[in-house]
């Protein structure tokens, strides 16, 4: 029936009711989001019987908790952990103040399949990806999901629908198009700025670039978002023609709250990988299959792209999109980004 929502709608209502602070039932686990819980409602999950704390890895290496299974620790939440005592393993913002929470003890043994599709959830909530979970009968009112599909339904590739599109005139270039996408999954819109009537049948200049509400709108000098931005499209003015995808997934697809909470370890002395790494996050969570998809949507399979990383060019390569060259995009230093630019190079491959 269409009535009935889809696994996609389903795990999309899911996204929303974890960064409401409402529980979701994977499997047979009632799971909560330590960052949106209330203390009411964690009265009433240790009622169900003794939960755990599910993270990543990354940040179980952080707190000195063991890691038993893939990509995750199960923490056993002891009866004196309150609620500030599950946000103090959840969120590094006060690790150098109390480095010592434990010991903590972990679980090994058993499935954990429902604790990695939580911890995905959460990830793609953009929520911290420290999850309380509780084996428990299924909750009236609750959204229900099972963890298989959950996985398999965050690992895929969100089909990509045409919504809008119109004339834009810019000051880098006045024959502009902007259309805009929207995911089948609930996700965030994503855009593409077309300049000129590039054909389609040629290599066209390309420049995917990830939403930076802080360098792109604020002029922020703590990255090279807003120049790169900015030079991209100048170039493409310069050039009579090219295609900017202007995708949302800020700070490498942690969300803008996640990428301050990184910022604020960065001025306690972290470098950009290590803040996200305490964080619980890799080092990059985007999801380039988007700037595929979305330059396929457009008619184009040759590009001349405009990047620094050559992940980028990786991956638009494994997505069957020809990339003829790469076109190098530096900006000017500052001497707030330079430890920044230093990293990237050093840790993430960009040629700087």
């Amino acid at each position: 029936m269409s009535l009935i929502p889809t696994l996609a709608e389903t795990v999309s209502r899911a996204r929303a009711d974890l960064r409401m602070g409402l529980p979701v039932m994977i499997d047979d686990h009632l799971v909560a989001a330590v960052e949106t819980l209330s203390a009411e409602r964690l009265s009433d999950i240790r009622a169900l019987g003794q939960p755990v704390l599910a993270l990543t890895a990354r940040r179980a290496e952080t707190l000195k908790a063991r890691v038993y299974d893939d990509g995750l620790a199960r923490v056993l939440v002891p009866e004196d952990g309150d609620l500030p005592w599950l946000r103090a393993l959840a969120d590094p913002a006060g690790d150098l103040m109390t480095p010592m929470k434990g010991p903590l003890l972990t679980q090994r043994g058993g499935g954990v399949q429902p604790h990695q599709a939580a911890l995905a959830l959460a990830k793609s909530a953009q929520l911290l990806p420290a999850m309380l979970m509780v084996p428990a009968k299924a909750q009236p009112g609750l959204t229900v999901l099972a963890a298989g599909p959950v996985l398999a339904q965050l690992a895929g590739e969100a089909a990509m629908a045409p919504v809008a599109a119109a004339r834009l005139p810019l000051l880098a270039a006045e024959h502009s198009r902007l259309h805009i996408f929207r995911p089948d999954d609930g996700g965030a819109e994503h855009y593409a700025i077309e300049i000129g009537d590039p054909p389609r049948d040629a290599p066209v200049l390309t420049r995917l670039h990830s939403a930076c509400f802080t360098g792109d709108v604020l002029g922020s000098l703590k990255c090279d978002c807003g120049p790169q931005l900015q030079s991209a499209l100048t170039a493409m003015g310069q050039a009579g023609a090219g295609v900017l995808l202007y995708l949302n997934q800020e700070g490498r697809g942690i969300g803008l709250a996640n990428k301050m909470r990184a910022y604020d370890l960065q001025n306690q002395g972290f470098d950009t990988v290590e803040a996200n790494h305490r964080l619980g996050f890799e080092d990059d969570e985007r999801d380039f299959r988007i700037g595929a998809g979305l330059l396929r949507r457009l008619g184009f399979d040759s590009v001349r792209l405009m990047t620094n990383n050559p992940r980028k060019v990786e991956m638009l390569e494994g997505q069957g999109i020809r990339v003829t060259e790469r076109v190098a995009l530096i900006t000017p230093r500052n001497r707030f980004n330079t430890d920044y630019l230093d990293t990237k190079a050093r840790k993430s491959g960009h040629l700087l």
